[in-house]
């Protein structure tokens, strides 16, 4: 009798792994508006009906302190438009802010919807401080009528220091939270959902095309969450 309990109990178990699992959904850019794109992807039917998109305009590479434009000026008349810069460095020579900012004017001055400047830099959770004083720096140097987006590490809301955060949120408009390596959903991406609520700022949740996911119980409810933002890949 307690062997047919136990193997129940088994299988009762595996039932609910398999409901569980069978909750999570593949992302779709069809069911979206907001989107990344990499400089060189290819245009999605998705985009069409588009309300905001991120473009990568260029980076700014470890080994270098000079900006590398990797797109013309786009001419985007049905969205919102973000100018994206990848980062791996932020010691910025004035160079740089003057390539980036005369881009931010190209693309206004091109009759795009330009909500403001994106910058994609993975800064480390213990340095939030030194990330803090760069945008801050920028922040002076950007026109007002432009908005500042960050993109940021789930880690920021469950380790960040509440003051680093406090100081952000004096600074950006909002974040964009990564929810994914390469082309892949972050495993156990859940329990970093849980601690959003720390975030004192407006946020996004960014969802790598075709990975795996789930919407934690209650972030619609959350009046910080502004949405989702699909990073959309090369074929």
């Amino acid at each position: 009798m307690r062997a047919r309990l136990a193997v129940l109990a088994l299988l009762c178990m595996a039932l609910v792994a398999s409901c569980e699992k069978a909750q999570d959904e593949t992302v779709d850019p069809v069911r979206h508006d907001a989107f990344f794109l990499w400089a060189g992807v290819r245009p999605s039917p998705a985009l069409e009906r588009a309300k905001t998109l991120y473009l990568l305009a260029g980076e700014v590479r470890a080994n270098g302190r000079h900006f590398i434009p990797l797109r013309p000026v786009p001419r985007i008349r049905h969205a919102d438009v973000w100018l994206t810069v990848r980062v791996e460095r932020i010691d910025w020579e004035k160079d740089v802010y003057r390539r980036i900012l005369g881009d931010v004017s190209r693309w206004n001055a091109a009759s795009n919807r330009m909500a403001g400047l994106q910058i994609d830099f993975d800064a480390r959770t213990r340095w939030l401080d030194d990330y803090v004083r760069f945008l801050a720096g920028l922040r002076r140097r950007l026109p007002q009528k432009y908005r500042l987006s960050v993109t940021g590490l789930m880690d920021w809301s469950a380790q960040g220091d509440p003051a680093a955060l406090a100081k952000l949120a004096g600074i950006v408009d909002e974040v964009v939270i990564q929810t994914y390596q390469g082309r892949r959903t972050i495993p156990g991406y859940e329990r970093y959902m849980a601690s959003l609520a720390r975030l004192p700022l407006p946020y996004r949740i960014g969802l790598v095309e075709r990975g795996d996911w789930r919407e934690p119980h209650g972030l619609s409810g959350d009046p910080e969450f502004k949405g989702y933002v699909v990073f959309l890949l090369p074929e």
